[in-house]
């Protein structure tokens, strides 16, 4: 089958294995595949992985057995984390923690960047048909913004600070847009600030000057590692930074504001898959504003390029 593999370089590989497919899990056919900022770094370097890239998708169950069966011909989307099923974390429903999980595309397991991957049928979600596969596979990233609000009690009269225009930080400024807060979105990209305004999102550009510890909430999404030290800066005296950004590169900081200001950091990673979908089916978000380009599969190393330019948001590879 053809997947994109990297193995020190990123590739497209014509005859790549067909993943086997164990007794619990269903195997899937690839419809499309989004390129994420975590693919970049992998790129780069974060978490050492090397296989088959990529964790955002939507596809189509070809194999699927027992109690699983009727998964057959069904549309999916999947979560990224696959805990061993045995510790506590994984009997608590905290898979996502478990010290031995493999996490598709990013650790231990083949991702979704090919004709196939397998999946645990328990990680599956059934894609609403009103749903189309260019607004399904944001799911996982949507998924993440909305573990924002489970890890974070908002109150009406909060100022949130979301600071970065890339994918995420636009789908956190979705989801948050929902609630009754007073929201600011910064970001270095007029067009990509526009989708956010699209939605009556306040949007101001990064070198706009921001009043210094008046945000009640700051939501780094920034991808750099220099997003931090901004978000102390805003944030209120015993007020919260919420960390979205994976970054390969490390980076010194200095932790006495954190101490002297009273500040709760929370790092914020995967999140629930059911209210993404189920905002994508009500049409509370429309993702694909966020949909830059779709490009066959044969234009992989292609559509990697095009993702690191800076206009560009989320780009996708197609295997229908």
């Amino acid at each position: 089958m053809k997947a994109v593999v990297f193995d020190r370089n990123l590739k497209l590989v014509n005859d790549y294995p067909m993943p086997q497919v164990a007794s619990s899990e269903a195997l899937i056919k690839v419809g499309l595949a989004g390129i994420c900022n975590t693919d970049i770094e992998i790129i780069k370097g974060y978490a050492g992985f090397t296989g088959v890239i990529g964790h955002e998708f939507t596809g189509t169950v070809e194999e699927a057995h027992g109690d699983d069966a009727n998964l057959k011909g069904k549309r999916v989307v999947g979560e990224i984390n696959i805990g061993c099923g045995r510790c506590e974390y994984c009997r608590t429903g905290l898979k996502e923690h478990c010290a031995n999980r493999k996490v598709l595309g990013i650790h231990g397991k083949d991702g979704a960047m090919a004709e196939y991957v397998t999946l645990p049928t328990e990680n599956l979600h059934v894609v609403p048909d009103a749903v189309t596969d260019e607004n399904a596979v944001f799911t996982e990233p949507l998924a993440a913004a909305f573990q924002v609000l489970s890890q974070v009690h908002f109150r009406p009269s909060d100022k949130v600070l979301v600071m970065g225009d890339g994918k995420l930080g636009l789908l956190i400024s979705f989801v948050l847009s929902i609630i009754p807060i007073d929201l600011t979105l910064i970001g270095k990209h007029e067009r990509k600030l526009d989708i956010a305004r699209a939605r009556k999102v306040r949007a101001l550009h990064f070198d706009q000057p921001l009043s210094e510890k008046v945000y009640d909430v700051v939501i780094d999404a920034t991808g750099s590692g220099s997003g931090f030290e901004r978000a102390l800066e805003v944030v209120k005296p015993r007020g919260i930074i919420v960390l979205k950004s994976t970054v390969a590169k490390k980076s010194v900081i200095n932790l006495f504001p954190v101490v002297v200001s009273e500040i709760t950091v929370i790092g914020s990673r995967c999140g629930p898959f059911v209210p993404a979908l189920r905002a994508l089916n009500e049409g509370l978000i429309d993702a694909k504003p966020l949909l830059t380009k779709v490009f066959p599969v044969d234009d992989a190393l292609e559509a990697f390029a095009a993702s690191a330019e800076k206009d560009a948001l989320k780009i996708t590879i197609d295997f229908r």
